[in-house]
């Protein structure tokens, strides 16, 4: 994987976006030497257009992140890949328009985008075909060896036999006489030579999958895999790259403390992500209001009640704040004490229902982010009524609330909805890998990858 900003990019997805780029480019100079020989008109030097073709590609490659093209399954199915590149590329093609018209330019005209269109889909199909055996094949897959036969091995094992990994598992090797929970472990007894095995696998990456406290760490093996220019990694920080979120059943303070992440260049993110929030939350209330007060009409006609409901929730450092939304359940929905949502909650009124799915009911908390209590990213705030018993049942749920509570995030955009304390523990991982790893950058695809979420409807009740 590449870091990029302190977030971890398989390099199956990096090569995609190289050779994407490049193919939209080719589109975009094709549809211009097409319509040009249709009008009879001298095409001129390619170098001078060169800035619109990559604005073109640019737009095409930012509509297909936020439409989920570069994701787990989009590299796993053609005909997957297929619908969301069809929905990407014509996103693509309407904020074209939509910026040339707002610029008042002539840069992108129909016939050109149109073309351009029917080109990239095609390209970027053949593209996938060509290039969707080889990303999963070996040849693009780190090999990784395992130190240790046990459960942590076990977990590993069944991480790489998924088909979206970027890894292969070479071997494994039982560092004690214990039963191994591996059975194709090989007895590190019977390997003269750790170092000169590792070279013969062609190993990349060495893992250490040892529980610290029940063996002693093989520290003379691992310095001299190390100085041989393979890379050693230790469990809890190679699951964190491998899955976007931090591991509870191994995770301890030390490896908090000591590992990357909570860097103190955050101060500068911190300032740059208040001025992002201040111009974007004043101007989505600006341009949603029509939509917001539609809606609460529509919400006091379907249901008795009122059109908004006030709940408070936990922010920053743990201080409560006033959670502003559209009402979508009954005024009663909680008459016996405060409830998790459920799966076709029979709470949720007719109106409510749609504007869940749309995430319409969210807009008016863009009201919290421009006062500063919310931020456009960042955890879900949960109710004070379910905090203390998470933090009781949960190890470290309390460092969530070092970062300003979101209106979307990283576990908003990675996990399905739900509403139970095993829900809180898999969505914690995810918030806490944000937390450490913060940057404007997984801000934005974060921001980006929302619209997924609200075309396919991933994550809403």
């Amino acid at each position: 994987m590449i870091r990029l900003f302190k977030h971890y990019i398989p390099h199956a997805v990096i090569l995609l976006w190289l050779v994407d780029f490049a193919l939209l480019v080719t589109a975009g100079e094709l549809a211009w030497r097409f319509r040009f020989s249709q009008i009879g008109s001298d095409i001129g030097i390619f170098s001078e257009r060169l800035w619109l073709h990559a604005g073109f590609a640019g737009v095409m490659v930012t509509a297909m992140i936020a439409v989920g093209v570069y994701g787990a399954d989009a590299l796993r199915s053609l005909r997957f890949a297929g619908a969301r590149l069809l929905v990407g590329i014509s996103l693509g093609v309407i904020a074209l328009s939509f910026i040339d018209f707002v610029l008042a330019g002539e840069n992108y005209w129909r016939s050109t985008l149109a073309y351009g269109m029917a080109m990239a889909i095609v390209f970027l199909v053949l593209n996938r075909m060509v290039l969707g055996g080889l990303l999963g094949t070996a040849a693009f897959r780190r090999r990784v060896l395992v130190l240790g036969a046990g459960d942590r091995a076990q977990r590993l094992r069944e991480l790489g036999d998924r088909a979206e990994t970027g890894f292969v598992i070479v071997g494994y090797v039982a560092m004690n006489e214990g039963t191994p929970v591996v059975e194709e472990a090989i007895a590190r007894s019977a390997i003269h030579n750790l170092t000169r095995f590792v070279e013969n696998l062609g190993v990349s990456e060495v893992v250490l999958a040892l529980k610290e406290r029940l063996n002693a760490l093989p520290l003379k093996d691992l310095l001299r895999i190390k100085t041989t220019g393979v890379h050693v990694n230790e469990f809890s920080s190679f699951l964190e790259r491998e899955t976007g979120r931090v591991d509870l059943d191994t995770l301890n303070p030390s490896w908090l403390i000591f590992s990357d992440g909570f860097s103190s260049g955050r101060m500068i993110s911190s300032v740059a992500k208040r001025g992002f929030d201040l111009v974007a939350s004043a101007l989505l209330l600006v341009l949603t209001a029509p939509v917001i007060v539609l809606f609460a009409l529509l919400v006091k006609v379907d249901s008795k009640g009122p059109a908004f409901f006030r709940q408070t929730r936990v922010g920053l450092y743990g201080q409560n704040f006033n959670l502003i939304k559209l009402r979508s359940m009954r005024e009663d929905a909680e008459a016996d004490g405060a409830q998790w949502a459920s799966k076709d909650d029979p709470r949720v009124t007719r109106i409510g229902s749609f504007i869940r799915k749309t995430r319409i009911d969210e807009l008016p908390q863009a009201w919290s982010v421009l006062k500063g209590e919310m931020s456009f990213v960042g955890p879900r705030p949960e109710r004070p009524e379910f905090v203390s018993d998470l933090e009781e049942q949960l190890p470290f749920f309390a460092e969530r609330d070092m970062v300003k509570p979101g209106i979307t995030g990283w576990a908003q955009i990675n996990y399905p909805y739900g509403a139970s304390i095993e829900d809180s523990r898999n969505k914690l991982e995810y918030d806490l890998y944000y937390a450490k790893n913060y940057t404007p950058f997984l801000d934005l695809l974060i921001i980006l990858q929302t619209l997924r979420v609200i075309l396919w409807h991933d994550g809403a009740r």
